[in-house]
């Protein structure tokens, strides 16, 4: 995604990653390069995997809510 955040900015953006993710300076670094609209949830104590099944730990509501207000 980091090669071509270009091609999809200004585009509503919801990036979603866990406090404990390995990956997680990718998705700050998407965030930091992306345009307006862009939201990041960091999900307390969630590691990347947790994000898959975990389902307490799952910000629906955020997509919920993101996604109604840019869809």
């Amino acid at each position: 995604m980091q090669e071509h955040i270009e091609t999809i900015s200004p585009r509503p953006v919801l990036i979603v990653t866990g406090e404990k993710a390995h990956s997680r300076y990718m998705a700050e670094e998407s965030y930091n390069r992306l345009k307006d609209p862009k939201e990041l949830v960091i999900v307390p104590g969630a590691t990347h995997t947790d994000l898959y099944d975990q389902m307490n730990l799952i910000p629906f509501d955020k997509f919920a809510s993101f996604f109604k207000e840019n869809l």
